[in-house]
């Protein structure tokens, strides 16, 4: 590092805190250090990333002002510094609410001081210490939830709430959220050409993301007919969006209330957006979507990001679980018992209840079947009076739903079930 940059300069780079210039005359070799280090990564980090950085440099500079005078500059910032640092710093509240700064912040904080004297060291700069006083083991462990997700029954409740609002935003924001993956960001800058075709068949070109990386995504049936009664509707009022508001760009507050709108009024509470991301890659994964599949859609650098959603894949998680259950279940049968359901026995009825002819259902019991009168049409089908109670609840359920044909086939289940 040039003798120069050690040297605080009147005129520190455009963009830093202004907290910055106010450092200056009391630790001048500090902020000549934290401000180069600054303007070094500002040409190669995204803003967000600088301003963390530079948060967390401020917080460090102005704790040594107050408890560590001896310390001059970061070359003389030693172990024991830190720990007395660390102690301080898992100290503080929030000021705005003077809760306890979470774990995740201090980690973010202590993450970046970290780096921070790893590059300096690295660029062999003349304030850096002789070895990094931060080490991995300083950051605390902090908790990694699941992703939010909507189960399955949600999920329909939510699309089909959508489809029925009168408003072609909120349908369009909606399914798009749903069947797309998208991150809001990349929901709100989609261009008003977006839409294109490749071999045949629709695509949705995503901007460049919070990755900084764009991407196709397929587009489903019903997406390219709300798509194409938007644009035939709604220009991009010269901003060249493809989604607007009385002629101004959408934003993640406009999507979230739009979201939120259609989930109040269904009764299923408040949903953020970016569960709809978390939802459709659950739903995938569950479904024997291939992980690089998956990151493709969703945008993702690499599987490492993507493999979060396969600890919920709960589809292989119970299958294991109940393969195991029953294999210890066996310990317990007694074969000689007349009547006792093995859980071998127990698997295949269940199995057989579930059975197609050319495959498998895995309806959740709680959505509704739209072909569920297909089976009992079936000349195969089979009944007795013991399942009056539910066939008399399919029936009142069709006739509920103005479906008579539907109606009058249970009305002649029931009859033939009973006489």
């Amino acid at each position: 590092m040039s003798a120069a940059a050690l040297e605080p300069s009147p005129a520190l780079p455009l963009g830093l805190h202004p907290e910055w210039q106010q450092f200056a005359s009391r630790a001048p070799q500090l902020t000549a250090t934290a401000t180069a280090y600054l303007a070094q990564v500002g040409l190669s980090l995204s803003p967000a990333s600088v301003r963390a950085a530079d948060n967390a440099l401020r917080i460090l500079v102005t704790d040594l002002l107050a408890h560590e005078p001896q310390v001059t500059g970061f070359a003389s910032v030693t172990r024991v510094v830190i720990e007395r640092f660390k102690t301080r710093l898992a100290a503080r509240t929030v000021v705005r609410t003077g809760n306890p700064v979470s774990a995740n912040t201090i980690r973010q904080r202590l993450g970046s001081l970290r780096t921070f004297f790893d590059r300096i060291g690295e660029w062999d700069w003349a304030d850096a210490p002789a070895r990094t006083p931060i080490f991995s083991i300083d950051l605390p462990i902090v908790d990694d939830p699941l992703p939010r997700f909507l189960d399955d029954a949600t999920a329909a409740r939510l699309l089909r709430a959508a489809s029925a609002d009168p408003d072609p935003l909120s349908r369009l924001v909606v399914h798009l959220l749903a069947r797309t993956g998208l991150r809001v960001s990349e929901l709100c800058g989609l261009a008003a050409d977006a839409v294109v075709t490749m071999n045949g068949a629709p695509w949705l070109r995503v901007p460049l993301g919070k990755l900084h990386n764009d991407r196709y995504v397929p587009l489903h049936p019903h997406l390219v007919e709300l798509l194409t009664a938007w644009t035939a509707g709604h220009d991009d009022a010269g901003t060249g969006l493809l989604l607007t508001r009385a002629g101004r760009p959408l934003n993640r507050h406009s999507v979230t209330r739009i979201l939120n709108r259609i989930a109040r009024r269904e009764g299923l509470g408040h949903i953020h957006p970016h569960q709809l991301r978390h939802t459709l890659a659950t739903q995938a994964i569950n479904r024997g979507m291939r992980i690089e599949a998956i990151a493709a859609l969703l945008g993702h650098r690499t599987l490492r990001m993507t493999l979060v959603y396969a600890r919920i894949a709960n589809r292989t998680v119970a299958a294991e679980y109940h393969s195991v259950s029953d294999q210890v279940d066996d310990l317990y049968a007694d074969p000689d018992l007349p009547g006792q359901e093995t859980p071998a026995m127990r698997r295949l009825r269940d199995e057989h209840r579930r059975m197609l002819g050319n495959g498998w259902c895995t309806r959740p019991t709680d959505l509704d079947c739209a072909f569920e009168t297909i089976c009992e049409g079936c000349g195969f089908f089979q009944t007795t009076i013991e399942f009056r109670p539910t066939l008399q609840a399919q029936r009142d359920h069709a006739a509920a739903h103005d479906q008579p044909q539907r109606a009058a086939l249970y009305d002649t289940i029931i009859k033939t079930a009973t006489a």
